[in-house]
């Protein structure tokens, strides 16, 4: 077994309790979703694969994304293939847009959230979310990590407001993640092995996450912001 194959075959009360950060954004983007009106105009800036397009079926989606993320990924149902720092759309088109983990991924994200921004009607509503702590992914196209300070200013600039922003997990999450992840290291029946030592403990260590109130060492950050 592999580390990927492993990740498909966890049931959802695990993969909940061990993959927390990306359990919590398809979360947070259904939420999201289901608080839209019908047929409103919403904007997936760096969409990938589409793979969010399911929850916003009742809403006008759109998809856009730069196509250069990874080599394995489908790009056909995209929209538009564009550099969200220069969006092929008239200003104030979209009621609603979505960022999910891709801002990472822009050379220049203040310019690609004031294109959002753009795009956006006046009070429409943005979902931000950005890693913090992270490995690096979908290289050599990877550029950036966030603190909450960091994607508060960016946002201001671009002339939107933060109406929430909450990072997801803290230390003892982090540390869990991180010993799932070690399971990639170890080919073979050594993976195996590695699971004797490494998913215990993995699974123990979420349950401590209270005793970091401050989250500094989250995973990530879920902003709604709000355009001013």
């Amino acid at each position: 077994m592999s580390y990927q194959s492993l990740q498909s075959r966890l049931p959802a009360w695990l993969r909940r309790h061990v993959l927390h950060f990306d359990e919590t954004i398809k979360e947070q983007v259904q939420r999201f979703a289901a608080g839209l009106p019908d047929s409103m105009w919403l904007l997936d800036a760096g969409a990938g694969e589409c793979q969010y397009a399911q929850f916003f079926s009742r809403q006008r989606y759109v998809a856009v994304d730069l196509g250069v993320g990874d080599r394995q990924w489908n790009y056909a149902k995209l929209d538009a293939v564009a550099d969200l720092s220069a969006l092929p759309f008239p200003s104030h088109v979209f009621h609603a847009a979505v960022n999910i983990v891709t801002l990472e991924h822009v050379r220049e994200p203040a310019r690609a959230l004031q294109e959002i921004a753009r795009v956006l009607q006046p009070r429409g509503t943005f979902l931000l979310i950005v890693p913090h702590e992270w490995e690096v992914h979908q290289s050599p196209h990877d550029y950036f990590r966030y603190t909450r300070h960091g994607v508060a200013y960016l946002l201001d600039q671009a002339g939107l407001e933060s109406v929430s922003l909450q990072p997801v997990g803290g230390y003892f999450r982090l540390l869990s993640r991180r010993l799932f992840n070690g399971l990639q290291f170890f080919p073979g029946l050594w993976f195996y092995v590695a699971a004797i030592f490494l998913v215990p403990p993995a699974l123990l260590l979420p349950f401590f996450d209270a005793l970091d109130s401050e989250r500094n060492f989250t995973l990530g950050y879920i902003c709604i912001a709000r355009k001013r």
